[in-house]
């Protein structure tokens, strides 16, 4: 079974609404964010999120995402793996294939949490 990190904004981490009121994100929440942008700093990551999301039914099966990146299918499984611990794509097991789909909201949420805390 597969933990999956969600990566909205932190709990307890809201963006303060003036700038006296805030904080540094705490290193635990810190760690939640890396998370996100580590899974999206690989660029064989980076193509299978566009590759997916480019899908005319939104999901793509691990068999058609090897020949575009020129890669085999346990290094595909891995990196799509990492991208769904990151909380960016969903997994949906069916027969002996895995299929995936971008999680709606998912990089939005997740560049939304680093500017809310980044811009003044």
């Amino acid at each position: 079974m597969t933990a999956q990190i969600d990566c909205k904004v932190p709990q307890g981490s809201q963006n303060p609404q003036s700038p006296k009121d805030r904080v540094a994100l705490d290193p635990e929440g810190a760690a939640e964010l890396a998370v996100g942008f580590k899974a999206l700093a690989d660029p064989n990551r980076l193509t299978l999120l566009t590759l997916i999301a480019a899908e005319a039914t939104g999901e793509a099966c691990v068999c058609d995402l090897t020949e575009p990146l020129g890669l085999g299918q346990p290094t595909v499984s891995h990196h799509l793996k990492v991208l769904v611990d990151a909380g960016l794509l969903a997994r949906e097991k069916r027969g002996t294939w895995s299929y995936y789909s971008v999680v709606p909201g998912a990089l939005q949420d997740l560049f939304h949490s680093l500017t809310d805390w980044t811009t003044p």
